[in-house]
């Protein structure tokens, strides 16, 4: 049996808002250096790697892949607070970037988007010729956690991964993207969607034949994330549309597949997700666990009694699994 490590949300960080906030302002940034790799890929992009340590070819230890969310990079807490707890066990981390999410633009119009496992599946693939012996872990957050859990459905058998987490995962798309765009959560949704626009404003101002009919000014009458995945996202990756996207990338279809031990965790006051993302029990495979705490927020996960001490539960909680799941 696996350990559980209960999660008991700080008492003066009430509500998912406030834990989702307080993480992302109070969470200490990881001093290590970091090593940036520009992955080449067959279409012509890029990919940018972020890694914690430089490896040998014959390195055979744990070896720990990270997916950030939406319009996340290597400067969200979580990716840092993930960089500082593995430090701590000596095991290195490599970041993926999605593309155009690293500190230069990608070198094609396309973008990425919550269904698209073809890099992670690439990069892995490339790590594995290059490490052979490591044991391959990841640990996926918000988007970045469906797209990591629909990749686990799709591999099935054929998994190089040994474990995999998914935090805050939209494993239903369509009704989290209704959710972000109510009431406060607005104004997530709007701190999102003016980096998305300014991304794809970017796009269409360098590639001059772009390969869907776009206007800057269609660009910027897009009120909510559920209008940008409709106008750019969805057709610029082979959608029909928004609705077509969400049913066809959602990650919760995948769970029954998956043939790996997975962790899955959710905070039931998460202001970008919807209540459906919870999966039922029979919709999980043998070798997934999914973990719903009463509070977290999105991301947040805040614990400790004192405001001057905070701690922060995730940083504890993935490695454990990670070192059980080895163990075993």
């Amino acid at each position: 049996m696996l350990t559980t490590v209960p999660f008991k949300a700080a008492w003066w960080l009430p509500g998912g808002h406030l834990q989702t906030l307080a993480a992302k302002y109070l969470h200490p940034r990881y001093h290590g250096a970091l090593i940036t790799e520009w992955l080449p890929l067959t279409d012509g992009d890029e990919l940018e790697l972020c890694w914690s340590q430089t490896l040998t070819a014959d390195y055979q230890g744990p070896l720990v892949v990270l997916l950030h969310g939406l319009a996340g990079s290597k400067h969200s807490h979580y990716v840092q607070g993930m960089f500082a707890a593995f430090a701590h066990l000596d095991w290195p981390v490599v970041l993926m970037h999605f593309r155009g999410c690293g500190s230069r633009p990608n070198q094609l119009p396309r973008a990425y988007h919550s269904g698209d496992t073809e890099d992670l599946r690439y990069l892995l693939a490339q790590i594995q010729q290059r490490h052979p012996g490591a044991r391959l872990l990841a640990a996926g957050f918000s988007l970045g956690g469906n797209v990591l859990m629909k990749y686990c459905g799709e591999q099935q058998q054929q998994n190089p991964l040994r474990a995999a987490v998914a935090v805050c995962a939209p494993l239903a798309l369509a009704s989290s993207a209704k959710r972000i765009n109510q009431g406060f959560s607005k104004l997530y949704q709007r701190y999102l969607l003016r980096q998305l626009k300014q991304s794809a404003l970017h796009k269409l101002q360098h590639f001059a034949d772009f390969p869907i009919p776009l206007t800057h000014q269609a660009v910027k009458r897009m009120r909510s994330i559920e209008a940008f995945d409709d106008g750019f996202t969805a057709p610029l990756h082979g959608f029909l549309n928004a609705a077509d996207y969400y049913q066809r990338a959602s990650g919760r279809q995948f769970l029954p597949a998956i043939q790996v031990p997975s962790l899955i965790i959710h905070a039931a006051n998460d202001p970008f997700l919807a209540a459906d993302v919870v999966p039922s029990q029979d919709e999980l495979s043998d070798l997934v666990l999914h973990e719903q705490w009463p509070s977290g927020g999105h991301v947040g996960f805040v614990a400790g009694r004192n405001p001057f001490k905070p701690l922060f539960w995730l940083n504890e909680r993935i490695p454990l699994f990670f070192q059980e799941v080895l163990q075993r």
